[in-house]
């Protein structure tokens, strides 16, 4: 199985457990492993018969903008149910970070895997 990449995706929303996170927007970068067979694309040139990684980026952000959740885990299991049904993903492994979260780390976050590759 080969893997599509999406690595340092950088998008807004509201997401916290404190009360003050909760009126704001902050950054989340997440890093993307998408499994799929790549050779049909690959032989005949044809976005349509692979992962489109352009598509699958626009859908994470309107994902942020339309949601908010307490909890990174929620957030990154929530995505990651949305992008194996909606475009079809065997596998996926996501890891969501929350970068200046905790003082002294560079980022917090999660990786979660789904599905088999």
């Amino acid at each position: 199985m080969d893997h599509v990449l999406i690595e340092a995706l950088e998008v807004d929303t509201v997401i916290g457990v404190y009360d003050w996170e909760r009126t704001l927007r902050q950054r989340l970068r997440l890093d993307l492993e998408l499994a799929t067979d790549i050779r049909p694309a690959a032989d005949r040139d044809d976005i349509q018969l692979t992962l489109d990684y352009a598509a699958i980026s626009e859908r994470i952000g309107a994902f942020a903008e339309a949601h908010q959740f307490a909890l990174v885990e929620t957030f990154a299991e929530r995505l990651a149910e949305v992008l194996r049904q909606e475009f079809a993903i065997a596998w996926l492994s996501l890891t969501v970070r929350k970068p200046g979260a905790v003082a002294n780390a560079a980022s917090v976050g999660v990786r979660i895997t789904r599905g088999q590759a």
